[in-house]
């Protein structure tokens, strides 16, 4: 099976990111399988695992049938790259923000 995992987990991936150069894998292997850690560019971490996780999902499913057809494990890392994604942007508050003396007047038209 040499490195035809590798080749394939490589090829899948090009194909779905923005930035096919980006893409890097290594594989070891050791007494629990093969491992293929997958680097790629922080913007097309999302194309790669997908909604709910559904892309990188059926990407391991691809690959443990191609482990199974040559008698391996195989397993799929993808790793997140140095710093990460970066701080969530904070979102503006919903809620309007009234002072209390106005939430009698709002309540008034509400009276029968």
């Amino acid at each position: 099976m040499a490195e035809k995992d590798q080749d394939f987990v490589e090829f899948v991936v090009k194909s779905l990111v923005d930035h096919p150069e980006a893409v890097k894998s290594e594989r070891t292997v050791d007494e629990m399988g093969v491992l293929i850690s997958l680097h790629l560019s922080p913007e097309d971490m999302g194309q790669v695992i997908g909604r709910s996780g559904q892309t990188a999902k059926a990407l391991r499913t691809l690959l443990r049938v191609v482990g199974a057809k040559h008698k391996a494990r195989v397993n799929l890392k993808i790793v997140e790259p140095e710093g990460g994604r970066g701080p969530r942007p904070q979102m503006a508050s919903s809620a309007p923000s009234s002072s209390n003396e106005e939430a009698p007047d709002a309540m008034e038209d509400f009276k029968l």
